[in-house]
C-alpha cells in the first residue's frame, strides 16, 4: 500500500491507477443502484463516490482518507516532491513508537530527511533544521514536531492546491458529480 514509511513510489502510481479505475466501478454501481438494480449497495457507494469530493473541503480530509492520500502521494512523486508526504508520515509513525524505540527510529529519520545531503532531503529553513538537530540530542515524542509542522503547511498552501486543479483528481470528481 502507499501509506508505509518504505512504500515504493512506482506502487503509489500503480495504486493511483487501481483508484481511478475503482472510482469508476464505484460510480457505475451507483448508477445501477439509481436504477433500481442495486439497492443493497447504495448506501455503500454513495459514500465511497462521494470521498472524492470531501478531499477538496480540506487538506486534512484528504490525509484522512486512504485512497486520498495515495491519490495525493501519487501526484507527489509525479511533481518530485514525494519526500514531503514521506516524512510526514515518517513523523506520524514516530510519534506512536514506544519510546525505548524512538531514538533509533529518529536517527534514521534525521539521516533520510534532515540531514544535510540527506538522500531524501526536505526543504526546511536554517533554524528548523538547527532546532530538529537540537532535538535529536534527547529525542522524545515532539522531537520533529516543528519540522513536520513547516512540512504540513508547505504541502498544504503550495502541493494541495495544484492537486486540486491535476488531471487526476479532476477527472475522479468530475465523474463523481455526474451522479
Amino acid at each position: 500500500m502507499c501509506r508505509g514509511l518504505d512504500a515504493l513510489p512506482i506502487t503509489c502510481l500503480e495504486r493511483a491507477k487501481e483508484l481511478k479505475a475503482l472510482f469508476g466501478s464505484l460510480l457505475h454501481k451507483s448508477e445501477q443502484s439509481i436504477t433500481g438494480q442495486a439497492k443493497k449497495n447504495d448506501k455503500l457507494s454513495r459514500l465511497n463516490v462521494d470521498e472524492p469530493l470531501k478531499w477538496k473541503e480540506s487538506f486534512d480530509k484528504l490525509l484522512s482518507s486512504q485512497n486520498g492520500l495515495c491519490l495525493f502521494r501519487a501526484f507527489l512523486v509525479s511533481e518530485f516532491s514525494e519526500e514531503n508526504i514521506a516524512f510526514y508520515l515518517a513523523c506520524e509513525d514516530y510519534q506512536a513508537t514506544k519510546s525505548s524505540k524512538q531514538a533509533s527510529k529518529a536517527k534514521r529519520i534525521y539521516d533520510e530527511f534532515i540531514a544535510t545531503d540527506a538522500p531524501r532531503e526536505i526543504n526546511l529553513d536554517h533554524l528548523t533544521k538547527a532546532i530538529t538537530k537540537e532535538n535529536m540530542e534527547h529525542p522524545g515524542q515532539s522531537c520533529f514536531d516543528l519540522a513536520q509542522a513547516k512540512i504540513y503547511t508547505l504541502m498544504e498552501k503550495d502541493c494541495y492546491p495544484r492537486f486540486l486543479k491535476s488531471s487526476t483528481y479532476l477527472e475522479v470528481s468530475r465523474k463523481t458529480k455526474t451522479y
